[in-house]
């Protein structure tokens, strides 16, 4: 089994942790704090690869997340300044597009 294995393992089982603890009012409380959140997210391709670029920004801080099919795993950069994330956030999906990846998706989450 080799690192990523690792990680999906790991994932799963948290998740499976986590779907039985899960109650309403826990529920209720994530929902308020997404409301006050600004998410963006793109979507990018290169070379038959999807990669993924994420930012979920609050009024005082910020989280981008990024998933890169060249690495073992995704990462993870906290922010306690929105704006610090904000131009980061830019900064590497200009580099991204300079390094040849094609903007798919660029906006809010869908659901449903």
């Amino acid at each position: 089994m080799n690192n990523q294995d690792d990680f999906f393992d790991d994932i799963i089982s948290d998740e499976a942790e986590i779907d039985e603890f899960e109650n309403e009012e826990y529920q209720d409380d994530e929902e308020d704090d997404d409301e006050d959140a600004e998410v963006r997210t793109v979507l990018l391709a290169k070379n038959e690869m999807l990669a993924l670029l994420g930012m979920k920004k609050f009024a005082d801080a910020a989280i981008i997340v990024r998933v890169d099919p060249r690495q073992n795993v995704p990462s993870a950069q906290r922010y306690d300044d929105a704006e610090s994330a904000t131009k980061w956030f830019n900064r590497s999906l200009a580099t991204s597009k300079k390094n040849g990846w094609e903007v798919i998706f660029d906006g809010q989450p869908l659901y449903g």
